[in-house]
């Protein structure tokens, strides 16, 4: 963070803090947009399938509208549910931070226990919702190799090491609200302690330390996540592929991820001035396209889902949508959709039929 962004965003912070308490109707105006936002976002970035306007319609209406996957519309409302959590622990500063908040954050988010299939698709294992992993968890990098986070073996005491460790720094100040948001979420994702939902819950409290700090939370776009993921890769190549040493960064090797946290910062609160001052009347967040996604069509953006299989699956949902529409349902770029439905195409799968106005497509291929 370079320090005229940092004079910046304490100044915007400065206004935001002076302006408080907004007006009452302003304020949950305010906060029913962030509900939606960072709901749908930080959801949609790990790989469900609900649109903006489902997420919408569940959580302000309790309704459910269009397809999707079960699991999906529960882990949607049980998000919301943390989210509340969080915001209560976060504004009630006698209370420090707890490895029992964080297990407890995570078994609310996962909606209890269930079953998962593994990544070659040959059996089933039981995810334990709330408790450490009882077994390795990794990723394949883009360079085809293996990362490993912390064992589960390491999990307890690593975790233990971090709450101790970010209880300690908060009473020392040494670190603003942003520079120990985002070592504390490096941190904590170098260990995945949970065999699932590490990723939302790291966001969870990123948000919880800049609310306990007076920042306005922040919403990491699904549209954004190349350079979100790609933040955590630099991190990655600086501090080694050994999980101790990332669960001990130091604030200078998570430089990417400080200065993609800070942006997001920074914009966070030059949105909110804006609101406040009366200049700008839209306060969702969330990319417009996003939001106008139709809530009949569902799409897996899991990792291990292909772009080719969700184009195959979208069509089949609608078949004269527009190569546009599909961008904005993946949250990509044309061109890749453009390369993948040739692909399809010369693979036989799949069929134009028509001209581009009012033509449609058609799956060719019984495998899909």
């Amino acid at each position: 963070m370079k320090p005229s962004q940092f004079k910046k965003i304490q100044r915007l912070l400065e206004f935001w803090k002076s302006s408080q308490p907004l007006n009452e109707r302003l304020q949950r105006n305010i906060d029913q947009a962030f509900m939606i936002d960072f709901n749908y976002n930080s959801n949609h970035i790990e790989g469900n399938t609900l649109t903006y306007g489902q997420t919408k319609l569940l959580l302000f209406f309790g309704q459910v509208e269009g397809s999707g996957l079960m699991r999906d519309f529960e882990e949607m409302k049980a998000h919301n549910v943390g989210l509340e959590m969080m915001k209560i622990e976060a504004l009630d500063k006698n209370r420090p931070l707890s490895e029992i908040f964080i297990r407890e954050l995570n078994r609310t988010i996962l909606a209890g226990d269930f079953y998962k299939l593994s990544a070659n698709k040959k059996y089933r294992y039981k995810i334990h919702a709330g408790m450490y992993k009882t077994r390795p968890n990794s990723v394949l990098t883009p360079s085809g190799e293996i990362f490993d986070y912390a064992s589960p073996e390491e999990t307890p005491s690593m975790m233990g090491d971090l709450v101790k460790w970010y209880n300690a720094n908060e009473k020392k100040k040494t670190l603003s609200a942003i520079e120990l948001a985002a070592l504390f979420h490096y941190r904590y994702i170098r260990i995945h302690p949970f065999e699932d939902g590490n990723g939302r819950i790291a966001r969870l409290l990123v948000n919880y330390i800049l609310l306990r700090h007076g920042y306005p939370m922040i919403v990491i776009q699904t549209t954004d996540r190349k350079n979100y993921i790609d933040a955590l890769v630099k991190c990655d190549k600086t501090t080694g592929a050994e999980p101790c040493d990332g669960a001990n960064a130091a604030i200078e090797q998570v430089k990417p991820l400080l200065d993609y946290m800070a942006n997001c910062v920074e914009k966070k609160l030059a949105f909110v001035e804006q609101i406040i001052a009366g200049k700008i009347r839209k306060i969702e967040e969330t990319d417009k396209k996003q939001q106008n996604v139709s809530v009949n069509i569902s799409v897996n953006n899991g990792k291990s889902v292909s772009v080719k299989d969700n184009i195959v699956n979208i069509i089949k949902q609608k078949a004269n949508i527009t190569v546009s529409e599909i961008a904005n349902l993946l949250a990509v770029e044309e061109r890749t959709i453009y390369r993948n439905i040739e692909k399809l195409k010369s693979g036989g799968i799949i069929e134009r039929i028509g001209a581009d106005k009012n033509g449609y497509w058609e799956v060719k291929s019984a495998f899909y």
